[in-house]
């Protein structure tokens, strides 16, 4: 379990852009993890998202569940980034969007790593909420040195 203060010292990403507020556990040997983000009405991308029906866009549920599995990484590899090394988002596969997020919803974030092959770390991922299913994909990511 990892709390927002362990979190940031984890990943690069800040307000508003930093979509996991917690770690509810994390499996090492089955290479899984579980996280959270809390839904509230004064995200910043709701006063223009659907002003009238508030809905949390998709492509930043994408990316909720790329900085879960960004934690995912780091976790089961030991992995800490430095200031020169940045964990980037590079495919896709398979999204799709079962219901919208909406303001007071609780969106748990499932990572599960598949494989990793040339640097290329691929998981299957979905988010929830209660026991909907919110998202589904496979991600793509790496890390490369930016300096």
């Amino acid at each position: 379990m990892l709390d927002i203060h362990q979190i940031l010292t984890k990943l690069p990403h800040r307000y508003p852009f930093l979509l996991v507020d917690r770690v509810l556990d994390v499996d090492l040997q089955a290479k899984t993890l579980r996280a959270l983000k809390n839904v509230t009405v004064n995200e910043p991308f709701f006063g223009g998202h659907f002003p009238k029906r508030p809905v949390m866009p998709g492509v930043l549920i994408l990316e909720a569940l790329a900085q879960a599995s960004a934690l995912l990484s780091f976790q089961t590899e030991g992995i800490t980034l430095d200031d020169d090394t940045v964990f980037y988002f590079v495919g896709i596969d398979g999204a799709r969007f079962k219901r919208p997020v909406e303001p007071g919803d609780q969106l748990v974030l499932h990572a599960a790593l598949d494989r990793v092959r040339a640097g290329i770390y691929k998981f299957n991922c979905k988010a929830t909420v209660g026991e909907g299913m919110a998202c589904e994909a496979t991600l793509m990511c790496t890390m490369r040195k930016v300096k």
